[in-house]
């Protein structure tokens, strides 16, 4: 049987809070994962939350790839994405090759916890921009690593040195 050439297709978990000096980290640990893991541009798959989702995206995009992705709920870009993220978010979403919705309509932890399951199922591999440290709800990045571990989905850590998250607001 002939080898798959299609792209490999790879999501993304992680971190909201980031730094912008850790943006530039994570983008370049991400160019070099995606390099790692495939000699061809990859399809992402992202929730395009900001933060590590938004630099996923991005780096794809720099990289040739291509990206779809999962709303979590219809109010997603009102109720989560600020004001002042709105326009990036919009340009992210724009170039997308596919947008999926949950069916949700509020954006909240059944939510985020049915987008992150949705994600896993549609990737091969999955690359997670965590801390290490646990989290404090069921759609944490840590929830999502235990979920894909257990599906069998292998999973990449990355977290580079230096890197930092900002306080969450609220």
């Amino acid at each position: 049987m002939p080898p798959d050439l299609g792209p490999v297709r790879v999501g993304v978990t992680g971190h909201i809070n980031l730094t912008r000096e850790t943006e530039l980290l994570v983008a370049d640990a991400l160019r070099v994962e995606l390099g790692r893991i495939s000699d061809r541009p990859v399809h992402g798959v992202t929730c395009l939350a900001a933060g590590a989702d938004q630099v996923f995206a991005r780096t794809i995009l720099d990289l040739g790839g291509t990206y779809e992705v999962i709303l979590p709920a219809r109010d997603y870009r009102v109720a989560v994405i600020r004001p002042e993220n709105r326009p990036a978010f919009d340009e992210l979403l724009d170039r997308a090759a596919a947008v999926v919705h949950t069916g949700y309509d509020r954006s909240d932890t059944t939510a985020y916890v049915f987008a992150n399951r949705e994600l896993v199922r549609r990737v091969q591999r999955l690359v997670a921009v965590w801390d290490g440290k646990p989290g404090r709800h069921p759609a944490s990045t840590d929830r999502t690593i235990d979920w894909a571990r257990h599906h069998g989905v292998p999973t990449t850590i990355l977290w580079p040195v230096g890197a930092l998250r900002t306080p969450i607001e609220g």
